[in-house]
């Protein structure tokens, strides 16, 4: 079955950081690119960062640069968002992508005090 499955949402306190992860089945993991998307309550779903299909390349966006970090690892078939110094505004649900379009689930991330 083709499927993205994220992991690792939760309560977090600003500043404070937390690892999300996505686990692909059912493709050729390591021949796509893949990208995290968040989308906070009555705003649109927005590009956060996506990462080279071989892990050599990354993008951010500015709102999380130098704070987010995305990785994979082509052997497990999973990426990773290590995310830091956590703010309010990245409270959101954030997804999975693969372009095709294919998304996981979503997982909750709420950063509240």
């Amino acid at each position: 079955q083709v499927q993205l499955v994220e992991s690792g949402g939760g309560l977090v306190q600003p500043g404070g950081s937390l690892r999300l992860s996505c686990a692909a089945s059912g493709f050729a993991f390591s021949l796509y690119e893949m990208s995290w998307y968040r989308q906070a309550p009555g705003k649109e779903r927005e590009w956060v960062a996506s990462i080279g299909a071989a892990g050599s390349w990354t993008n951010y966006a500015v709102a999380v640069k130098g704070r987010f970090s995305i990785s994979r690892d082509n052997a497990k078939n999973t990426v990773n968002l290590q995310m830091d110094s956590l703010k309010f505004e990245d409270t959101a649900v954030y997804y999975c992508n693969r372009a095709g379009p294919l998304w996981g689930q979503g997982t909750q991330v709420t950063v509240s005090s």
